[in-house]
């Protein structure tokens, strides 16, 4: 049964580990996400941007398939499901569909907007019993047509969005969606700092973390960070394990074209890679605590 991530992301900030938060992008990808927490006992937040949601056929189509995978493979551990940039009608829809969690990012918004609808949208959420994440400060590169340079968040209005009531928070730190390019100058710990010491118990949220070295993720772990967000690293994964696939052959010899066969070595790809990350946030083990 599908959880809200409230939860979860306060037992990680307590326990100074981070749940890691995978896209999802289809039924592979869903399914080797929720058997690699099972296998490792971690708690695991699915999310879905609006992209994919539309790409899976739509948001009762997505829940619908969650649902079905938690029970027919009999997954025993805290799993949420997860709006990831949602637009404000995003967030209305998926509320309606049964996602278990929602993120409002009204960081485009002019402050006081963004926190007349986040003050909106908290109560819609836990209204229905589900959590809420906001953000702060765009996170650059593209997410859904929005590009952004990566900035660095305003402590004092991180501060004014925690107090609304959100379950936890994105703030930017200098941090960007998809590759990182050469000049990155990596994450601002300082930023990161102020933020933590402002919005005190709240959980913190790290988008874009593929690519960002493991020594800075740990670090932005004991800095506050509950929430890592990954979804380019599994795509990357999966790409190229289905090209080697492809480029060797196999997919003509005997039934190699089968969809079963075709995508399996990019299933392994994305468990892989979850596991590594589930290894680097600290999550293994503590779906049992």
């Amino acid at each position: 049964m599908l959880v809200n991530a409230a939860d979860m992301l306060k037992k990680a900030k307590a326990g100074h580990y981070a749940v890691g938060h995978f896209n999802i992008n289809n039924l592979e990808w869903t399914k080797a996400i929720l058997l690699t927490a099972k296998e490792l006992r971690s708690p695991v937040i699915l999310g879905v941007s609006e992209g994919a949601g539309k790409y899976m056929g739509g948001y009762h189509v997505v829940v619908n398939m969650v649902n079905g995978l938690l029970k027919d493979l009999d997954i025993d551990v805290p799993v949420a499901l997860h709006l990831d940039h949602g637009s404000y009608e995003g967030c209305y829809k998926c509320i309606e569909a049964g996602f278990s969690s929602i993120m409002f990012d009204g960081s485009h918004y002019p402050i006081a907007e963004n926190i007349e609808k986040t003050k909106e949208l908290v109560k819609a959420a836990h209204d229905r019993g589900l959590s809420i994440e906001a953000e702060v400060g765009a996170i650059g590169g593209e997410e859904d047509g929005v590009i952004g340079k990566g900035e660095c968040a305003d402590p004092n209005e991180c501060k004014q969005i925690a107090d609304l009531g959100v379950d936890f928070l994105a703030a930017g730190i200098g941090n960007i969606h998809g590759k990182y390019p050469d000049n990155w100058e990596g994450l601002s710990f300082e930023t990161l700092d102020s933020i933590q010491k402002l919005t005190g118990e709240l959980p913190l949220v790290l988008h874009g973390g593929t690519g960002i070295p493991a020594e800075m993720v740990k670090k932005a772990i004991t800095l506050g960070v509950s929430k890592v967000n990954v979804n380019t690293e599994c795509q990357l994964a999966f790409a190229e394990a289905t090209r080697k696939y492809i480029e060797a052959g196999k997919d003509l010899e005997g039934k190699g074209f089968d969809p079963r066969k075709l995508l399996a070595p990019g299933f392994e790809a994305i468990k892989a890679t979850v596991k590594e990350k589930m290894e680097m946030f600290g999550s293994v083990g503590k779906a049992d605590e």
